[in-house]
């Protein structure tokens, strides 16, 4: 929505800006947790809930709970294919039929539809890949993460900033370990390294409450509490199943999912960098500690394919020129590798990852 006339944050307060800026993390972990988040905001618990409930009415959330992390979880990849223009939307409409493609996404590029896999195992990622590839009859080029640098979508939306973590003075993690309002932004930037396979050895509520809360948590003001009801399991477990999870990075971080469109974050570009290998590491990590880059990883070459990127980032903004004018930025100041930009032109899916599949029915 435009900034200039019909602005969603005209319809909000100062205590709304907290709710949206200030608990995207870090949402307490506790059987009643809106007494919490009213205290901290000073407005009782009932009307923290019914704040929340209208947020999420009105579209600036797009949801309630917790953040997954599929790679860890299970398996993930990224992949592309080329669709013909007068197949397009068949060859769309077969990879979105997969429960396990979470997201696909067109691009303005020679490989024009982007999607992610995420299986319960890497034997089972690629035999999904496969069947697209004979379903489709397009190749598909298979971008596993290697190395996460800077991963999240957490970032501050009550503001004019021209790009997404503009105002941010570090770079956050992402880890769930904020603490109410003051947690967007926090943290730091390392190379972590991805396995392929799944690593997570997960209990039996764990795989419950894993399926449980995938679309997030009941808008209540005992969501954990719904939740053990769900799962058959006490209280007072489900929230020790829920550190855990945290703490071991199954889930990312637990709060309130913002609708980057609706906030004026409509505008994002994938660019990839052919960076030489002696320096991935050390230029991964300087450039996701930069305020305008949302997300910043490494992903193989793939030679039979003719594809010689290595390094991906994305920038969000509220305006194209932006997002272009930082992008050459990166390139001047810190990337001075051969790139190309791919900006979306269209959402084709866009879901959590099924976990029912992953963890196990």
């Amino acid at each position: 929505m435009s900034l200039q006339s019909g602005d969603w944050r005209e319809g909000i307060d100062e205590v709304d800006a907290a709710l949206v800026d200030g608990y995207q993390s870090g949402f307490p972990v506790e059987e009643r947790p809106f007494e919490t988040v009213g205290a901290e905001l000073g407005i009782g618990a009932d009307e923290a809930l019914a704040r929340v409930e209208e947020l999420l009415e009105d579209g600036v959330f797009r949801r309630f709970g917790p953040v997954l992390n599929p790679p860890v979880i299970g398996s993930s990849a990224l992949a592309a294919v080329r669709a013909p223009a007068d197949r397009f939307d068949a060859v769309a409409e077969t990879i979105n039929g997969y429960d396990q493609v979470n997201h696909n996404y067109a691009r303005d590029h020679e490989w024009n539809m982007w999607f992610v896999v995420t299986a319960a195992s890497r034997d089972r990622r690629d035999r999904i890949l496969d069947e697209i590839e004979q379903r489709t009859g397009c190749a598909v080029l298979r971008l596993p993460m290697l190395t996460d640098y800077y991963i999240d979508l957490e970032f501050p939306v009550v503001n004019g900033d021209a790009l997404a973590r503009e105002s941010v003075g570090n770079a956050g993690s992402g880890d769930g370990a904020g603490d109410g309002p003051d947690a967007v932004g926090e943290g730091s930037v390392a190379a972590t390294r991805i396995s392929e396979d799944a690593a997570a050895d997960l209990s039996d509520l764990e795989r419950r409450l894993l399926v449980a809360i995938q679309e997030g948590f009941p808008t209540s003001a005992t969501p954990y509490r719904d939740v053990a009801e769900a799962v058959g399991a006490p209280v007072e477990d489900v929230l020790a199943a829920v550190e855990r999870l945290l703490e071991r990075g199954c889930i990312k971080r637990v709060g309130f999912v913002v609708n980057h469109v609706r906030t004026g974050f409509d505008s994002n570009c994938m660019v990839v960098w052919d960076v030489p290998d002696g320096e991935l590491d050390e230029r991964g990590r300087a450039v996701g500690s930069l305020p305008y880059v949302t997300l910043c990883y490494h992903r193989p070459r793939r030679p039979a394919h003719d594809w010689s990127y290595n390094l991906f980032t994305m920038v969000h903004g509220r305006e194209a020129a932006a997002v272009d004018a930082s992008i050459d930025r990166l390139a001047d100041e810190h990337l001075p590798f051969e790139h190309e930009r791919l900006y979306s032109t269209e959402t084709l899916k866009q879901t959590g990852a099924r976990y029912a599949d992953l963890v196990g029915r």
